[in-house]
């Protein structure tokens, strides 16, 4: 079995190679993705932050922000909206003397009241023009409004349009101050072409005016709101941050940039960390009851007094035919001002969220430090190791990213570098299971016609075991060759094809036999084959196996003749019978790889090997079919039928060996016959090496009476002829019964 190092055992040793550079090519293309950032990716980055917020929920605390809430309650007590804007001027005059430090509006007022005195005069018909006069002179509901809101803190909403319209009352009231530290932020700040103002009346009377524009994830969930905004040409704040602005009496909002963008908002020393485009990460809690304060309750002066004391109100709906209602990672529905006052929450108990500016080179190294740990150990390590391992690195870096989150307020994309991992985990996995499954073929391919089917399994499974080297083993080897194989092939001169295709006739059945008895062919020799038992594999009863290959082989080889036999007939053709002869021997030899680092065998080397080898030589001068050692026949003979044929020392060694002759399988064994064979055999031995000629040779009489019928004719041959040899001249005094063979 010659195996080529370069084509088997180089591949091995270079285990791996092809698919770390596969590994480290796809690395870098991740990597590369991430700097894309593709939707996909973004999608999984905040779901990431949802599952993070919905762990550990901001708690909620005693509230510092009330919700002024137009619900269906109010909408039942008061009528449906819009409310005329004398009611909204008695809900702000109720919200200040309940004691509210500033009140806020998530409503626009882009139009007159339709309800104003003067309206209903234009609008009316059928007044007389004394009465119209008298509605006309009357104060406007949004004066009305607006004297309300000269008494208390008020502060209106606007909202950015993604086209420019031109409202009727299109001259900009003031806006609030902003002062800048750093580079222009405009660049970085999400922009809107057009402005939805309230009427002149109202902003004029306002404190502040903010932005309630509010831009959802890709996913349409809320989770960041814009702090300030390019919008109109100008940079304006939010809601939120002009509500915070007028409570704290600041007289403007500080804006601080870096290369990055926008670094943060700064009121009256209250820093707010913003992401680059100047949005607040919303640090939500569940939806609390405690936050909301019916319209209805406040109007009809239910409500406790106090109850808004030292409070931000902002006023909004959760009225569902308003449709102002938003989702958020902790809730699938809430009404669009909570998430105004959830904000407000988060920044006034300092539990803000930050995703710092290193965040991204932290998911890349996480992602290159997994990524390369994986590509490195898969080969050496295997699936499940390294996924065991790398479950424990996954789980180190998720508790690792959640303890940031709820200690620290810091996020950090863990999803990206575990996706990393895993698809560059499952590409080792199926690139080391397509090579192991091309080189189990090539092996398979390779060495399938030359091993058992146990061996070549063995060896697919674990290709390490193609190098050079060997381990001692108690073995059993086999060597078969034809008899006479020279006066068969003298046949076949003129047709050298023929004589291949009837060595391939004669070789594939033994072949099978052999392996079948879970034996491993060595090598083929022209008409020889080698074989040994109990390696690569373990076979207990390797001694035996061989035996019955033997015997196995001998029905192999009459089944043969008698197909040849039937064909030369049919053809009119001379008919020569093939014969083997096999030899086995048991002892301790040598196994395994061995030749040169580009060329070696799996083969078996010792001394047993040679006996084996010499043992079949001598079946054509016994006559014997199968001839088998000592050890052999220890190890087999209460399986088998076996007689001691003679004790000989072979060409080349010095120390005799007790040989055998293989007759048969139990069955044999058992005979009558076999066992009258069996005495008469022993007591012609016995007799022989006590030099009792005559006795040897009453004895050698009785048993040719058996020799046909167990092979054993040319045995009792050759005693015949050292009988009447040795009684001519007798052997000398020290002779110890031991045949000298001259031949191999």
């Amino acid at each position: 079995m010659a195996f080529s190092l370069s084509q088997i055992s180089g591949r091995v040793t270079k285990k791996g190679t092809i698919e770390r550079l596969i590994g480290l090519a796809l690395l870098v293309l991740i990597l590369g993705l991430r700097y894309i950032d593709p939707a996909p990716l973004q999608l999984l980055r905040l779901k990431t932050f949802d599952i993070f917020q919905q762990l550990s929920p901001r708690q909620v605390p005693q509230p510092v922000v009330m919700i002024i809430d137009i619900d269906e309650e109010s909408l039942n007590a008061y009528g449906q909206w819009p409310w005329p804007r004398t009611r909204i001027a008695e809900l702000i005059k109720a919200a200040a003397e309940n004691g509210a430090a500033a009140v806020a509006f998530d409503i626009i007022f882009a139009e007159h009241d339709r309800m104003s005195p003067g309206n209903i005069a234009t609008n009316l018909r059928g007044l007389d023009k004394a009465l119209k006069d008298r509605l006309k002179a009357l104060p406007s509901n949004d004066e009305r409004m607006a004297g309300a809101m000269r008494n208390a803190r008020v502060i209106l909403g606007q909202s950015g349009l993604s086209r420019k319209v031109e409202q009727w009352h299109a001259a900009a009231e003031k806006q609030s101050q902003l002062a800048t530290v750093g580079s222009d932020p405009r660049p970085f700040l999400f922009k809107y072409p057009g402005i939805v103002r309230n009427v002149p009346e109202l902003e004029a009377a306002a404190l502040g005016r903010g932005l309630l524009t509010i831009q959802p994830e890709i996913d349409g969930v809320v989770r960041r709101v814009p702090m300030i905004m390019d919008v109109d040409d100008k940079v304006l704040p939010s809601l939120t941050l002009e509500l915070l602005r007028v409570a704290t009496g600041a007289g403007a909002v500080l804006v601080r940039t870096n290369d990055a963008g926008i670094d943060s908002v700064v009121v009256r020393g209250v820093r707010v960390p913003t992401d680059g485009n100047g949005r607040v990460w919303v640090h939500f809690s569940h939806s609390d009851p405690k936050r909301y304060v019916s319209a209805k309750d406040l109007l009809s002066g239910t409500v406790a007094g106090g109850s808004l004391r030292g409070k931000l109100a902002i006023v909004g709906t959760s009225a569902t035919g308003l449709f102002d209602l938003k989702s958020t990672p902790v809730n699938p529905v809430m009404p669009g001002v909570e998430v105004h006052a959830q904000l407000l929450e988060t920044i006034l108990t300092n539990a803000q969220l930050s995703r710092p500016n290193y965040a991204v080179g932290a998911e890349l190294f996480l992602a290159m430090f997994v990524g390369l740990l994986i590509i490195s150990l898969v080969p050496m390590l295997g699936a499940v190791t390294t996924l065991v391992l790398g479950f424990f690195v996954s789980a180190a870096i998720s508790a690792g990213a959640f303890y940031l989150f709820q200690n620290k307020g810091v996020m950090i994309d863990v999803v990206y570098p575990l996706l990393a991992s895993f698809v560059i985990f499952s590409t080792m996995i199926f690139l080391n299971y397509f090579r192991e499954e091309m080189q189990k073929r090539q092996i398979r391919g390779a060495f399938g016609q030359y091993l058992s089917p146990a061996l070549v399994e063995q060896l697919a499974k674990d290709p390490d075991k193609l190098v050079l080297g060997g381990e001692t083993k108690d073995m059993t080897i086999l060597f078969s060759d034809v008899r006479g194989f020279t006066t068969i092939s003298e046949t076949y001169k003129d047709n050298p094809q023929g004589l291949t295709a009837l060595i391939n006739r004669l070789l594939t059945p033994m072949s099978e036999v052999v392996a079948n008895r879970n034996g491993t062919i060595d090598k083929y020799m022209g008409d020889c084959i080698m074989a040994f038992w109990n390696a690569p594999l373990d076979d207990g009863d390797h001694a035996k196996n061989a035996c019955a290959a033997a015997l196995g082989m001998q029905v192999a080889v009459e089944k043969l003749n008698e197909q040849r036999k039937a064909e030369a007939e049919e053809m009119g053709e001379a008919f020569l019978p093939i014969s083997v002869g096999v030899g086995i021997n048991t002892g301790d030899c040598v196994v395994g790889n061995m030749g040169s680092d580009l060329r070696f065998d799996y083969t078996v080397l010792g001394d047993a090997v040679n006996l084996a080898s010499r043992l079949e030589g001598q079946t054509k001068g016994y006559g014997a079919d199968v001839i088998i050692g000592a050890r052999t026949a220890e190890l087999a003979g209460s399986d088998f039928a076996v007689l001691p044929i003679d004790k000989i020392r072979v060409k080349g060694k010095a120390e005799p060996e007790d040989v055998f002759a293989l007759i048969g399988a139990r069955e044999i064994r058992s005979d009558d016959e076999f066992g009258q064979l069996a005495g008469k055999h022993g007591e012609m031995i016995s007799a022989y090496r006590n030099r009792k000629w005559r006795m040897a040779h009453n004895a050698l009489k009785a048993c040719r009476e058996h020799a046909e019928k167990f092979a054993l004719s040319g045995v009792y041959d050759v005693y015949a002829a050292r009988i009447r040899a040795f009684q001519k001249t007798p052997p000398p005094k020290d002779w110890d019964g031991v045949y000298d063979a001259l031949s191999k």
